[in-house]
């Protein structure tokens, strides 16, 4: 096992990693940027280093800098959690020539599942069901035409390197066309430094199901059953839940056949997620592999009784998998919901609920600076019950409890979520937010 392991990022997720360490025994190392000099991440850790100015450029995303505190404070293995460098194929690559191992799957796997034009083709030659689409890359306003041509209307148009829901349009005509791929276009420029896009037939008001899996690296693969993340605003995830109160059994067992065999098609390692689109007719498709632990773990750890992270670590130690598929079980139901800053200030005030089969994932604690900076997401709440009765009500509750002052965020709108009648019954599908939460 490592005995000190470098995070590279800021926030919950690093906490998480350090907890986890600790727990292991293994030593920590917090970077962060002068706005997080008294940030909980860099106040956990065993040690932490500055790594440069506020802005991400400079810092989270300097690879450089990263690399030589890691080499600096003796790290022989470094954490990416989820975001900045977490799915950069050259910062692993990086990693291994510095000697550190990456914890996540090697590089070749994260450019290949990285560009999604190529991860599809990949999952056509190994039979799993994708979205209708275009064969090719496309770069030019020309080329996207011909392409959303070929697909048929309505299409979705995607950045090859995106995620997190950005560089993405959906084009309902081909008067539409244009606007919807430049817009898109520059997003992807701006968020990921790629112009490269690709075209799909747009999958209208699906619910978005994901596979959790686990590779070691003796050939053992396996999943953890399926998270629903159909509750998005602008593609970007607001709630999942585990199990998916959607997907017939027989349907969860085949998709979770096509999630193992998507990893090994590309010889994956670590944790990763496999995404789908289940439209009304249960046909399930293929849109992306997540290459990296993601924001929504935790309802899969509620339950299944599994540590991700503690996984994580096990794996990239070279440790084999102690268990087999059949002996995954899940048990009851979860649900996680994030609340998010609408601003930057001091958190004046932050009481956060308790009791059985309540959890919060923060790096947030009274007064506190929330800087402008990064990711907007304060908290994650993430409750387990018996069945998803019983989940929505403790969620509920537990948000009724839940108190911040001194930013705005979008508690409020959470609450009403869950308590709308048509999430309570359930199921709901991507277009929900938009129907009912249009304003």
């Amino acid at each position: 096992m490592f005995d000190k392991v470098l995070i590279a990022n800021r926030g919950e997720i690093a906490v998480r990693v350090i907890r986890a360490c600790r727990e292991m025994g293994i030593g920590t190392v917090a970077v962060y940027s002068e706005a997080d000099s008294e940030a909980l991440h860099t106040l956990l850790a065993d040690e932490a280093i500055c790594i440069g100015p506020a802005k991400s450029q400079d810092s989270y995303l300097n690879m450089e800098r990263i690399l030589s505190a890691a080499v600096a404070m003796g790290a022989d293995a470094i954490h990416p959690g989820f975001g900045f460098l977490s799915e950069n194929a050259r910062f692993a690559e990086l990693c291994s020539l510095c000697g550190m191992k990456f914890i996540g799957p090697d590089s070749q796997v994260i450019a290949k599942m990285g560009n999604k034009a190529e991860a599809r083709n990949t999952m056509i030659k190994a039979g799993v069901p994708v979205v209708p689409g275009g064969e090719t890359a496309v770069r030019t306003l020309k080329e996207a035409r011909a392409a959303a041509e070929e697909v048929g209307y309505p299409v979705m148009i995607k950045a090859a390197l995106g995620g997190g829901g950005k560089g993405m349009r959906t084009v309902q005509n081909p008067e539409e066309l244009e606007a919807g791929f430049l817009n898109a276009q520059r997003e992807a420029v701006k968020g990921f430094s790629d112009d490269t896009m690709y075209i799909e037939r747009y999958v209208e008001n699906p619910r978005h199901i994901e596979f959790q899996i686990l590779a070691d690296e003796h050939g053992n693969v396996i999943h953890l059953g399926e998270r629903d993340c159909s509750v998005q605003r602008n593609h970007q995830k607001l709630i999942e839940e585990a199990p998916s109160a959607t997907i017939p059994e027989e349907l969860r067992r085949e998709m979770g056949k096509m999630a193992v065999r998507a990893a090994k098609a590309v010889g994956y390692t670590n944790a990763g997620t496999v995404e789908f689109l289940v439209d009304k007719e249960n046909r399930y498709y293929f849109i992306e592999m997540n290459t990296r632990i993601q924001v929504e773990h935790p309802v899969t750890e509620a339950v299944t009784g599994m540590d991700l992270i503690k996984a994580q670590l096990h794996i990239a130690a070279g440790e084999a998998l102690n268990f087999t598929q059949e002996e995954v079980q899940l048990s009851g139901h979860a649900i996680e919901c994030r609340i998010n800053a609408r601003m930057a200030g001091k958190l004046t005030n932050l009481q956060v609920p308790g009791g059985m089969g309540i959890r919060v994932d923060s790096a947030m604690y009274n007064g506190c600076m929330v800087p402008p900076y990064y990711d907007a997401m304060l908290l994650k709440l993430i409750v387990h019950g018996g069945d998803r009765a019983e989940a929505l009500k403790k969620i509920q509750c537990a948000l009724g409890e839940l108190v911040i002052e001194g930013v705005e965020t979008n508690l409020e709108e959470q609450y009403e979520i869950f308590t709308h009648p048509v999430y309570e019954a359930g199921p709901v599908d991507t277009g929900f937010i938009e129907k009912y939460f249009k304003e």
